[in-house]
C-alpha cells in the first residue's frame, strides 16, 4: 500500500491573488457573489443601527416619562427586525447556491482536465491523490466561496462603517481602541504562515489516505492471495496516525490564535467601558451614548475576531484550493497547436468536416523516446508500414513494443524525430482525428459499469442496436453473449466483473471493431484468455483485420503466423524483420523463441 510517489509540495505564502484566480474560473457565479455580498452589508448596517436605537431609548424616551413615541419606536424596531429576517435568509440561501455550483464547477473543470490529460499524466499521479482533489479538496474550496469570502465582506463593512460611528462619538478613546490592531497585524503575521503549512500537510496526507483506500479496494485479490492483511494494517495506521498529528497540531494553531484575539479585544472594550464610564460619571457624556460606544467597541473587534477566523479557514482552503488549480492548469505534454486547433477542432470541438481520410500508411523516422524520468527506450527508431499490413511486434518485456504502438497512437510523442500518418507528421492533425481512426484492445480490457450492450456501444455513441449486435458476431462474441442470463442486456458489474477476462475480451474487441477504425492495435489480446477463447479471438482476427493497418503485439508467437511482417525489437531496435517463414530461415532470435515456445507447448500438452 505504500507507494514511493510524491505530491508537489505547496510553498507560496497566503495569496489573494490565488483567490482573484477562483473567482475567475466561476463567473457563471458573479451576480450572486455580488448580490450575496450586498445582503451581507445591509445586514451588517443593521446591525450598527441598534445601538442607536437602545441610545434612543436610553436617553430619550426614558427620561421624558410618557408612552408617547414608543409605538414609534417599536415599529422601526420591527422594521430594522424584519429586514434582518429577510437579509438572513437571502444570503444563507445564496450562499448555499454559491458553494454547490461553485464545487459542481470545478468538479466539472477538473474531470475535463483529466479527459485531455495524456497517459504520462497518469504514470506520474496515483488515482487516490486525483479523487482528493475532485472530492474533498473541491468541496473545501466551494465552502470558503460561498461562506468564508462573504464573511470576510461582512466583517471589512462592519469594520469600516464601526471605526465611523466611533469616531464620531470621541476621537481620543477611538485611537486608542485602534491601537489594539498593531498587536493583533503581529499575531497574524506569525500565526499566518504556520497555519498554512500545517493545513498543507494535512491535505497532502489526506490524499495519501485516499490513495491508499483505492489500492486496498483495487488490490484486495492480491492482498488475500499474499496474506498481506496485517501489514496493510499497520501501513494503513501510521498515515492515519500522521494526519491525526498533522490534524492536531493545524487545530492546535487555529486554537491558539483565536483566543490571542479575543483576549486583545476584550482588553480594548474593558478600556473603552472604563474611559465612558468616567466621562459619564464627569457629566460629559450621557448614559446612551456610553452604551453606544462600549457597543461599537464590542462590534469593532466581533468582525475583527470573525475576520481572523476566516483568514484561519482560508489558510486551509488555501491548501485545498492550491492543488485544485494545479490540476486545472497542469498543461498536457502532448497537446495539438493552436493552428491545427483552428483547422481540425479539439477533443471536445472537433471541426470533423476538415478531417482528411486516414489510409494507414506509417513511417517512424529517426524516433526517439524516453519517459520523463527514465532511461532512453528507443533510439534512432525507423519503420515504414503500407497501409493494410498486419506488423507483428515480438521481443523480450521492456524492448520498446508497447512503447512503439503507444507513439504511433500518440498516447506519448517522440523526444525526436517524427512519426508521419499518410506522408504527414502526426503532430500537423488533431489527436481526436488519430484517435477516432484507432482501435485498441489491451491485455486486460476495462469494462465500464452498464449492460453488454452500453460496452460495445461505448465506441460509437449512435450505433444503432444492429450494428452492435454485428460487431458482436463479427468477433464471434455473440454465442457466450446469448448465454448470459440478459443477452445483451446483462450488467457486466463494476469493471466487468461478472464475466470471465476472455469474455471482457471479446466484447472489447467487439467495441474496438463497431467503431470501423483505420489502425488497429492489439497489445497481448490473447495472452490472459484459455485456448479456446484464443482460437475465436484468432479466427475473428483473420477477418477484422482485413485491409487494415494494424500492429498486434503477441507473447504467444502461434498467433502470428499469418502476420505479413513479424518485428523483432530489442532495446529499442528492430534486430528482425521478415515473415513467419523467413524468419524461421534465418535461425535467429524468432527462431529461438519460437522453437522454445512450441517445445513447452508440446510439453505441456503430453502432461495433460
Amino acid at each position: 500500500m505504500s507507494s514511493t510517489i510524491h505530491e508537489q509540495d505547496y510553498t507560496q505564502k497566503f495569496s489573494l491573488s490565488l483567490w482573484k484566480k477562483i473567482l475567475q474560473y466561476t463567473p457563471a457565479y458573479h451576480g450572486k457573489l455580488i448580490r450575496l455580498c450586498v445582503w451581507m452589508a445591509v445586514t451588517a448596517l443593521i446591525d450598527l443601527a441598534f445601538p442607536l436605537m437602545t441610545r434612543y431609548a436610553i436617553d430619550t424616551l426614558i427620561p421624558s416619562g410618557t408612552s408617547a413615541g414608543i409605538p414609534l419606536f417599536s415599529a422601526v424596531y420591527a422594521a430594522l427586525v424584519l429586514i434582518q429576517v429577510v437579509a438572513i435568509f437571502r444570503f444563507l440561501y445564496l450562499g448555499g447556491q454559491i458553494e454547490i455550483g461553485v464545487c459542481y464547477e470545478f468538479r466539472k473543470m477538473g474531470f475535463k482536465k483529466l479527459q485531455e490529460l495524456p497517459f504520462s499524466y497518469f504514470d506520474r499521479m496515483p488515482v487516490g491523490y486525483l479523487m482528493t482533489r475532485l472530492t474533498s479538496d473541491a468541496v473545501r474550496l466551494s465552502e470558503t466561496v460561498g461562506w468564508s469570502l462573504t464573511d470576510l465582506i461582512w466583517g471589512m463593512v462592519t469594520l469600516v462603517l464601526g471605526t465611523v460611528m466611533l469616531l464620531s462619538i470621541h476621537v481620543p478613546m477611538t485611537l486608542i481602541v485602534l491601537l489594539v490592531s498593531v498587536p493583533l497585524a503581529l499575531v497574524t503575521h506569525v500565526f499566518q504562515q504556520r497555519i498554512l503549512k500545517a493545513h498543507r500537510q494535512v491535505r497532502k496526507l489526506n490524499s495519501q489516505i485516499t490513495g491508499a483506500f483505492n489500492e486496498g479496494i483495487m488490490g484486495a485479490k492480491t492482498t488475500k492471495t499474499i496474506v498481506r492483511e496485517a501489514q496493510n494494517a499497520r501501513e494503513f495506521e501510521q498515515l492515519t496516525q500522521e494526519m491525526r498529528k498533522k490534524s492536531v497540531s493545524a487545530a492546535s494553531l487555529s486554537a491558539l490564535y483565536l483566543p490571542i484575539v479575543v483576549s486583545l479585544g476584550s482588553i480594548a472594550t474593558a478600556y473603552a467601558l472604563w474611559q465612558s464610564g468616567t466621562l459619564a460619571l464627569q457629566g460629559l457624556m450621557t448614559l446612551g451614548t456610553v452604551q453606544l460606544f462600549v457597543n461599537y467597541t464590542v462590534q469593532f473587534f466581533q468582525p475583527i475576531r470573525d475576520i481572523a477566523n476566516t483568514f484561519s479557514e482560508m489558510q486551509s482552503a488555501q491548501a485545498a484550493a492550491e492543488r485544485v488549480i494545479s490540476l486545472i492548469e497542469t498543461e498536457p505534454d502532448i497537446k495539438d497547436t493552436p493552428e491545427v486547433i483552428a483547422r481540425y477542432g479539439d477533443s471536445f470541438s472537433p471541426i470533423t468536416a476538415n478531417w482528411p481520410p486516414l489510409r494507414g500508411d506509417i513511417d517512424f523516422e529517426h524516433v526517439d523516446f524516453q519517459y520523463k524520468d527514465g532511461e532512453r527506450v528507443l533510439s534512432d527508431f525507423n519503420l515504414h508500414v503500407r497501409a493494410g499490413q498486419t506488423i507483428a511486434l515480438v521481443g523480450p518485456t521492456g524492448a520498446g513494443k508497447s512503447t512503439v504502438v503507444n507513439l504511433l497512437c500518440r498516447f506519448y510523442e517522440p523526444t525526436a524525430g517524427r512519426i508521419l500518418i499518410d506522408h504527414t507528421d502526426y503532430r500537423e492533425r488533431s489527436q481526436l482525428w488519430l484517435q477516432s481512426h484507432l482501435g485498441y484492445v489491451l491485455q486486460e480490457p476495462h469494462l465500464f459499469s452498464g449492460t453488454v450492450m452500453d460496452n460495445i456501444r461505448y465506441s460509437r455513441l449512435d450505433a444503432t442496436d444492429e450494428e452492435v449486435i454485428r460487431a458482436a458476431r463479427l468477433v464471434r462474441a455473440e454465442p457466450f453473449i446469448l448465454r448470459l442470463e440478459n443477452g445483451y442486456q446483462t450488467q457486466v458489474g463494476e469493471g466487468g466483473n461478472r464475466l470471465s477476462t476472455g469474455e471482457k475480451q471479446l466484447i472489447s474487441f467487439a467495441r474496438a471493431l463497431l467503431a470501423d477504425p483505420a489502425i488497429f492495435v492489439l497489445d497481448e489480446a490473447t495472452s490472459s484468455v484459455d485456448t479456446e477463447t484464443e482460437a475465436i479471438i484468432q479466427d475473428a482476427i483473420g477477418q477484422v483485420l482485413n485491409d487494415r493497418t494494424s500492429f498486434i503485439i503477441a507473447h504467444r508467437l502461434s498467433t502470428i503466423r499469418n502476420a505479413d511482417r513479424i518485428l523483432v525489437i530489442d532495446h529499442g531496435r528492430i534486430i528482425e524483420d521478415g515473415t513467419h517463414r523467413e524468419l524461421l530461415k534465418q535461425k535467429g532470435v524468432y527462431w529461438r523463441l519460437y522453437t522454445n515456445q512450441f517445445r513447452e507447448e508440446r510439453l505441456q500438452t503430453l502432461l495433460q
